[in-house]
């Protein structure tokens, strides 16, 4: 397993009348966390786009628990369970400054050749990069 923890902090832009954090918020959240889970691991999405490999989005589940505030710093804590093959699934659990867990989600995104539109296997600098977390 691999767990990345990416911190931000919510905006005022970011809050409905009610002071919560805007739920539709929340995907860009996890896209954050997404992202820099995979810098963390050297891996770049910009530079698998280039390669021709793009990652939508095939699913993605979120549980709101307890809401954000205006400017709460809030840890987005994405997780790793398996080794991708064809998709990659990410988990991820929402806290707060106290730790409290506020959000839980889940997204799988599917490897996709760019020129044919059809799923591919996961690039090998992917797998070579996660597997030494799972032999571990």
């Amino acid at each position: 397993m691999f767990t990345h923890d990416t911190q931000i902090r919510i905006r005022y832009s970011e809050t409905d009348q009610m002071g919560y954090c805007y739920y539709g918020n929340y995907a860009q959240f996890f896209e954050i966390g997404r992202v820099e889970t995979l810098r963390s691991l050297g891996i770049s999405y910009k530079e698998l786009e280039e390669k021709g490999i793009m990652l939508p989005v095939l699913n993605y589940e979120v549980k709101f628990i307890k809401p954000a505030f205006y400017d709460d710093l809030v840890t987005i804590r994405t997780i790793i369970k398996t080794i991708p093959r064809a998709r990659i699934d990410f988990d991820y659990e929402l806290y707060n400054e106290n730790q409290v867990l506020l959000t839980t989600a889940h997204t799988t995104l599917v490897f996709i050749q760019k020129e044919s539109m059809k799923p591919c296997p996961a690039p090998a600098e992917v797998i070579d990069k996660l597997t030494h977390f799972f032999n571990s």
